[in-house]
């Protein structure tokens, strides 16, 4: 068993190495770094295709896993995509920012960083390696896997939840009206980031599905990791510095009566 999780993801890896290697390629000609993050989301289902592929037993709870992830993954992407394409050419503040801070050696540190981007793939893709790892030899079917079944709720809650916040923001941001505003409606009355939440919420499924495999907990590495990246690096921190100079006090506001994270009634 160990030799197999072994040998896939030193697959998965070398997957990812050449994935992000010929992103950095296509965003250093576009100078356009900002499409590494719909490159990043798209690529996990081809990773969860490998891992089911690469495993003796394909059950249907593997099957169903992949079908998960390749729907999230695929959903994500496009936004993002889409997002990228409608200011291209104009890169995302934060990799201008970075561009502008590594000067001269911006495309060779970018190209290590995509790379450590590539990495990360992999080591969240933990939980689709062991939930695509089941046997049939377990004989539980999937209307009795309760760890499969918990999951599947809680990716789906994630899922409908990000997509409604991000249908919610696009739309408010389509109208012109709302030039400077912040956007307070739906979701993001209870939570000034109910999308970076739902995300969450997400990977949390992922990794309750996985834990039906017997090495599965190690899969709860990917909703840790992923809450401290949103929590504390590139999620909150960023978005809230960046909103906090374009909105100012409308956005001091915001932040003095609405949850950060987790949606929540607003404070008096």
């Amino acid at each position: 068993m160990l030799i197999d999780v072994l040998i896939m993801l030193g697959l998965a890896l070398a997957f990812a190495a050449v994935e992000m290697t010929l992103t950095w390629g296509v965003a250093r000609r576009l100078r356009n770094y900002s499409i590494v993050d719909a490159v990043w989301s798209l690529g996990f289902a081809p990773i969860a295709v490998m891992y089911l592929i690469g495993r003796k037993y394909q059950p249907e709870q593997g099957i169903l896993f992949v079908l998960m992830v390749a729907f999230w993954s695929l959903r994500l992407g496009v936004h993002l995509a889409r997002r990228i394409a409608s200011h291209h050419p104009h890169e995302d503040v934060r990799y201008a920012k970075l561009r502008t801070d590594w000067g001269s050696n911006a495309d060779r540190k970018m190209f290590w960083f995509f790379q450590l981007q590539g990495a990360l793939q992999v080591v969240l893709s933990l939980p689709f390696l062991f939930a695509c790892s089941r046997s049939t030899d377990s004989k539980i079917p999937l209307e009795s896997d309760w760890f499969a079944i918990g999951g599947c709720a809680l990716w789906l809650t994630g899922l409908l939840g990000e997509s409604l916040a991000d249908r919610q923001l696009a739309r408010f941001r389509a109208d012109p009206a709302n030039k400077g505003k912040v956007c307070q409606t739906g979701l993001w009355n209870y939570s000034r980031h109910p999308n970076y939440f739902f995300e969450w919420v997400v990977w949390v499924g992922y990794a309750v599905f996985a834990l039906g495999s017997p090495w599965g907990w190690l899969g709860l590495i990917a909703p840790a990791l992923m809450l401290h990246f949103l929590l504390n690096v590139t999620g909150i921190p960023m978005t809230e510095e960046l909103s906090l100079k374009s909105k100012g006090d409308a956005y001091r506001a915001y932040q003095r009566t609405t949850s950060a994270f987790v949606p929540w009634f607003k404070k008096s």
